[in-house]
């Protein structure tokens, strides 16, 4: 899941070479397609270790990475920004929590494409402009197209459709206090989130699946959805948003539904019907006429 698509502030001007906003362009695309490989490995762990141990070797072992790499003991929150961290860290256990329950029972795509409603309703409040609604309303009829709400075959499980939204909430808080927390410590707060996102996570995940953690091909996996999931993407955004502006950033981040649905498909054979498909370009529109309005 990318975190910053949205919202991120405005950073460089557009006007870069074109080479360099060119492997701007390759890595945010290349960033986007890790996370869906990390969440499609991490669904495939699931059915052995449950949610909860998923997300906490995921979050667990890219603590330990980005605490080695960025030395995060060089970087300690003063007592006065502490608050703010914890909001900010318990927003992000939070929201890689309920979305790993979402992935137990419903497909890749479809649950990104929920969760997406998140930095989407943050974007458009921040926005407030007349012809956000549209987009809103746009978003809307996706989001009632995937709702369990229709007594068909195809009825996605009405549990995993409410731990996707939740996830989306989760989403929403992550942007709000990401941005203070960055505001407040810097670059260093979005280690310093990861370690207490960890914190509050790992010890539920190892009282869930207990001894079913030692098995060493867990290991492996886990080590893969937190490579995928965060050190790589994470390091290839960074490149990206040192040479994109935040709307031509955004925008990208605005097709990670539909790369979630082709991993889903490629990866664990996850086929979504035309209406399905239809709902996530719904969606993934809407938010690209979100983004193109950001200055």
């Amino acid at each position: 899941m990318s975190t910053e698509s949205l919202t991120e502030p405005s950073g460089r001007a557009s006007s870069v070479p074109t080479h360099s906003t060119t492997t701007a362009v390759v890595s945010a695309a290349v960033a986007m397609v890790s996370f869906q490989v990390g969440a499609s490995v991490a669904k495939q762990l699931i059915p052995s270790i449950g949610a909860p141990g998923t997300t906490a070797l995921r979050l667990g072992l890219s603590a330990i990475l980005v605490v080695v790499l960025q030395r995060a003991w060089r970087t300690i929150p003063t007592r006065k920004v502490w608050p703010v961290i914890l909001a900010y860290g318990l927003s992000l256990g939070a929201m890689n929590f309920v979305f790993y329950f979402a992935l137990r029972s419903i497909p890749l795509g479809i649950a990104v494409a929920i969760e997406f409603v998140g930095p989407l309703g943050v974007a458009v409040y921040a926005s407030r402009r007349r012809v956000d609604y549209l987009w809103v309303a746009l978003a809307a009829v996706g989001l009632l197209l995937l709702l369990p709400i229709r007594a068909t075959e195809d009825r996605l499980d009405p549990v995993g459709v409410l731990c996707a939204l939740a996830a989306g909430m989760g989403w929403a808080l992550y942007i709000v206090y990401g941005q203070k927390a960055g505001r407040a410590h810097g670059a260093a707060a979005s280690t310093w989130g990861l370690i207490v996102a960890a914190c509050l996570i790992v010890p539920i995940g190892i009282a869930d699946a207990g001894r079913d953690l030692l098995a060493p091909w867990i290991w492996t996996f886990g080590m893969a959805v937190a490579v995928f999931s965060s050190a790589l993407p994470y390091t290839l955004e960074m490149v990206a948003l040192r040479r994109l502006s935040a709307k031509t950033f955004g925008t990208l981040m605005c097709f990670e539904p539909a790369i979630a649905a082709v991993a889903g498909l490629a990866f664990l054979h996850e086929h979504l019907t035309p209406i399905q498909w239809l709902a996530i370009g719904f969606i993934i529109v809407a938010s690209i006429g979100t983004v193109s309005g950001e200055h």
